[in-house]
């Protein structure tokens, strides 16, 4: 359970920063050698390579280098998980929230 508690913090982490998630965007359409994906971004690809580096180590985009060209390509599995977790957490807290309005829809029922 420890490491995917740690694994889910580096896809959030990774998903926090505007930048990484349009990249995660555009690869939503398909693969996508990295001089194409860094166009429309105004940074050095040196720092733009940095925010791939940032989505591979949590297994958000995979890449394959032919010849001199490197390709990256979504990965699903990591936002499968978040999401995962977000339901979970969705449903935890609609049963915490309707607790509570029941709960005080009884005490404003006691006080009239």
């Amino acid at each position: 359970m420890p490491n995917q508690i740690i694994a889910l913090d580096r896809v959030f982490n990774a998903l926090a920063d505007p930048t990484r998630r349009a990249v995660l965007e555009r690869l939503s359409e398909g693969p996508v050698p990295v001089s194409e994906l860094a166009q429309p971004f105004d940074m050095a690809l040196s720092s733009f390579t940095q925010h791939l580096n940032v989505l591979e180590g949590c297994g958000l985009v995979t890449s394959e280098k032919t010849g001199r060209v490197r390709t990256y390509e979504l990965a699903s599995e990591p936002l499968q998980a978040a999401e995962h977790w977000m339901v979970a957490q969705r449903s935890i807290w609609q049963t915490r929230l309707d607790q509570l309005d029941h709960y005080l829809k009884k005490m404003k029922g006691k006080k009239s």
